[in-house]
């Protein structure tokens, strides 16, 4: 499949479990109705973006009201779900971790993959913002590199958008596709949300997709919203507001090919200088 047709589903949360859920699923059917193959969700799409609700919020995989029912909306509807990302709890012997995970369901509802967010959002900008995901949540520690039927879409979670190497890695190793569901605010949105979807999509000539949560005002974090769309030439080709809207995006494989064929950046790197391998594979 060359063409494929992405719905960016920038949902408005709120402080209340069920009606993000049903919200999620009317956006997704909405998002079928208008002959999306695939379905993307914001970061924290069930949970206000919180550290305090990111305990309250947490769900086992092993016992999930969310992800069950996104896995039964995929499989009714035929859809592909990238379901952005829920505060994820693990039992160990040492105690319970949290972890910020997004979870790709292929159209039969069947989980194709999962990514446990590697970069943890501790920020500090002097008088502007605070925030330090590090209080409650551990990072993950795999890449994650999922080949569909549809194309193959390395899955990163918003402040991975700033590592380069995270990118470059998942390109190499055949993402065609690149999706951040995230969440930026006020402060780093304006200044770089979509510097760095451009960016991450001219340097590896990829698509770059990122979905946000829409801006609720009513919320203590504030998202910056703007869901973007990127083609491999670096141009954005769609882009939200800061309110809860649905784009719909085609995205064409042969055009990756055609630019990397014109422009063969990944070819002209100078592998016999420098290189870029990940440890854990």
């Amino acid at each position: 499949m060359n063409a494929i047709k992405i719905a960016l589903c920038q949902m408005n949360v709120v402080d209340n479990k069920s009606q993000n859920i049903q919200k999620a699923i009317e956006m997704i059917e909405n998002a079928k109705k208008q002959g999306a193959d695939m379905a993307v969700l914001p970061e924290m799409f069930n949970c206000p973006y919180e550290n305090d609700k990111f305990i309250e919020y947490g769900e086992s995989f092993t016992n999930s009201e969310t992800l069950n029912a996104i896995s039964k909306t995929a499989k009714k509807l035929e859809i592909h779900v990238l379901a952005g990302s829920i505060p994820e709890r693990e039992i160990k012997e040492e105690g319970e971790s949290l972890y910020n995970t997004s979870i790709f369901f292929d159209n039969e509802g069947k989980i194709l993959g999962k990514h446990r967010k590697m970069h943890l959002f501790d920020i500090d900008v002097k008088g502007e913002i605070y925030f330090k995901e590090s209080d409650t949540l551990e990072p993950g520690n795999d890449f994650t590199i999922i080949k569909t039927e549809l194309a193959t879409i390395g899955i990163g979670i918003c402040y991975d958008v700033r590592f380069v190497e995270l990118s470059r890695i998942m390109a190499l190793e055949g993402a065609e596709i690149l999706i951040f569901p995230g969440a930026f605010n006020l402060t780093t949105g304006p200044a770089h949300w979509e510097l760095l979807f451009r960016s991450r999509a001219l340097d590896n000539q990829t698509y770059a997709i990122g979905v946000a949560p829409a801006l609720n005002k009513e919320a203590n974090y504030h998202s910056y919203g703007h869901s973007i769309a990127v083609n491999p030439w670096g141009e954005v080709i769609e882009q939200a507001g800061f309110e809860e809207d649905m784009k719909i995006i085609a995205v064409d494989l042969n055009e990756i090919r055609r630019i990397r064929n014109e422009l063969p950046i990944l070819k002209n790197r100078r592998s016999d200088l420098y290189e870029i391998n990940r440890k854990n594979k």
